[in-house]
């Protein structure tokens, strides 16, 4: 099988070869023999570029991945006859690391960037989803609704104020969008510095190495190179239901939304479901969550169902087990008046209910079906669109490289795009050999109780290592800040999971609090550092903070122990 993969790779770099198979040819033991003389190597392929021998499979590929390959088929095929060294589908932030990388170390990059437009129209700048309709915009409306709680606070510390308090929407999604703005201009001066060509263009593979772009007018140019990175990303899903695109809103349309959406009904149990959910109720709006099945898939459940009961206490309402079937207008107007009709997903019920916006987050679907993967070879997972790529993030087809969002199997998130498309162009260009670690990666969600999270949830966990080999260490905290305005006690709460079989390491971290984000990013430094149940005992903790929790535990799950806090 290892020979059909390099007359793959050569076909791909569309490159003649000559194939000597010698099962088939009379005197091909004895060809065998003298090739094992000649080379040292006794298996097939036996792979020469104009007379220079190479090796077998892995060496060809390995003379591939560091350009000596392209340098002995230079003589052959002249490489300076593509455009480009590196060409890069999609400038969010793993294209855009990728690119200013390359561009670093010396090669001809360019990068396309296009936003196909929402049904509603919305489209966005340079920079990808993160910094235009993802954790950008989304923190800062989440900061706007963490300020009305410090507000309300602030009259038990004393704070007096006459003034009646309301949320201006509209001064809120200028001031986003005008430091959204900044960050977009950052970025195209900063591909203008690294002499990296930038076009906003839709790309399309039409031949091997060889692109279609076609800009917003329909103006099309084509360009060729030598490596391909595909950073395409996602964009959010519909439910295929009548007035759907119609009449909804995703994500990609609320952060630059240009009224109020008012009364919200929010579909999804996602994590861009309960963080939208969550901002929007906290800037004083009335919302529901439509949920199908559980919250947060692929997160640690006892979490998720803290994160809704919280949710819950604050006014959220959850409808759960009900999906939409249909979307009608009753009314124009920013925003309109919407009818929604929902069926049960375990028996006949129906439900019925008007909202001023209904704001879709089921998921999202991979921009890889659209972009002529098909024409050069590289294949998808048909189930979910998303790219199979080796430990090198190359695809099936050799010249072809895939980060971010679209890979199968990693995860989705900004800066794991970052560290992979930086790694590449150094593996590509800069004689690098590290890999991305996509093991332990730290992940905030942040819902108004914002969750932070580092290694395996606890049902993965007892997956992986079984109940009996692990102690799950757990505690209730009470936040010093929410003692005086006396909110919220014993709903903030801590989790570690530690592998009995391995001195304790802890393999799963878990808070529910303020700030976890900034808790959760220090903590991921000592696990990946191999922290264990020890060494967290013996670390000191800051007092008085929410973090030093994880000095103290000392109540196991299995103890089945109180866990409620009473005071400092």
């Amino acid at each position: 099988m290892r020979h059909h993969l390099v007359k793959e790779l050569f076909s791909s770099l569309g490159v003649q070869y000559y194939a000597l198979e010698l099962d088939v040819t009379d005197d091909g033991p004895s060809i065998q023999q003298v090739l094992a003389e000649l080379t040292n190597q006794r298996t097939v392929p036996n792979v020469f570029v104009d007379g220079k021998h190479i090796g077998g499979c892995d060496a060809t590929y390995k003379a591939y991945e560091n350009g000596t390959l392209q340098k002995l088929l230079g003589d052959v095929k002249d490489a300076e006859t593509y455009d480009y060294d590196l060409i890069i589908i999609g400038g969010g932030s793993g294209g855009l690391a990728c690119s200013k990388e390359a561009a670093t170390l010396g090669k001809k990059v360019m990068v396309l960037d296009y936003v196909v437009p929402t049904p509603l129209g919305t489209t966005w700048g340079l920079g990808g989803t993160c910094v235009n309709v993802g954790c950008i915009p989304k923190k800062l409306m989440h900061q706007a609704a963490l300020l009305g709680q410090a507000l309300k606070d602030s009259r038990a510390y004393g704070w007096q104020y006459e003034e009646q308090v309301k949320h201006n929407w509209e001064v809120m999604v200028e001031a986003v969008q005008n430091y959204i703005g900044s960050l977009n201009w950052g970025y195209r001066l900063s591909l203008r510095e690294k002499s990296v060509t930038y076009q906003n263009s839709y790309g399309e593979f039409v031949e091997p190495h060889k692109i279609k772009a076609t800009n917003r007018k329909g103006q099309v140019t084509y360009h060729t190179a030598q490596t391909f990175v595909l950073a395409t990303g996602e964009r959010p899903r519909y439910l295929g239901i009548p007035g759907d695109k119609e009449y909804c809103i995703t994500s990609d349309d609320l952060f630059s939304l240009p009224y109020c959406p008012g009364k919200t009904l929010v579909v999804g149990a996602s994590y861009v479901a309960l963080e939208c959910a969550g901002f929007l109720a906290g800037l004083g709006l009335d919302v529901t969550v439509m949920v199908r099945s559980i919250l947060l898939r692929g997160f640690d459940q006892e979490m998720a169902e803290k994160i809704g009961a919280h949710m819950e206490t604050h006014g959220v309402t959850f409808i759960r087990k009900f999906v939409p079937t249909q979307v009608e207008r009753l009314e124009d107007g920013t925003p309109g008046r919407l009818k929604v009709t929902a069926k049960s997903t375990e028996g006949p019920e129906i439900f019925e209910g008007e909202y001023n916006t209904v704001l879709l987050a089921i998921g999202r679907d991979a921009c890889t079906r659209n972009i002529g993967l098909q024409t050069i070879g590289v294949k998808i997972n048909e189930k979910n669109g998303k790219v199979p790529v080796n430990d090198m993030e190359q695809t099936n087809v050799p010249y072809i490289y895939a980060i971010g969002d679209i890979l199968d199997g990693k995860l989705e998130l900004t800066p794991v795009a970052i560290q992979a498309g930086k790694l590449l162009a150094r593996r590509l260009y800069g004689g690098s050999s590290t890999k991305c670690d996509y093991i332990n990666v730290p992940t905030t969600v942040f819902t108004p109780l914002e969750y932070g999270s580092c290694g395996l949830p606890e049902e993965k966990a007892v997956e992986e290592y079984g109940k009996q080999n692990l102690e799950v260490y757990h505690s209730l905290f009470w936040p010093l800040e929410w003692t005086v305005p006396g909110r919220d006690n014993n709903t903030c709460y801590a989790k570690i999971i530690c592998n009995k079989l391995d001195s304790n390491r802890v393999v799963g971290f878990h808070v529910l609090g303020p700030n976890a984000g900034e808790v959760t990013q220090g903590f991921a430094a000592a696990i990946k550092c191999g922290l264990t149940k020890e060494l967290l005992d013996e670390t000191i903790g800051i007092h008085p903070t929410c973090a030093e929790v994880f000095t103290t535990m000392d109540i196991t799950k299995s103890s089945g122990q109180d866990i409620t806090q009473r005071g400092c």
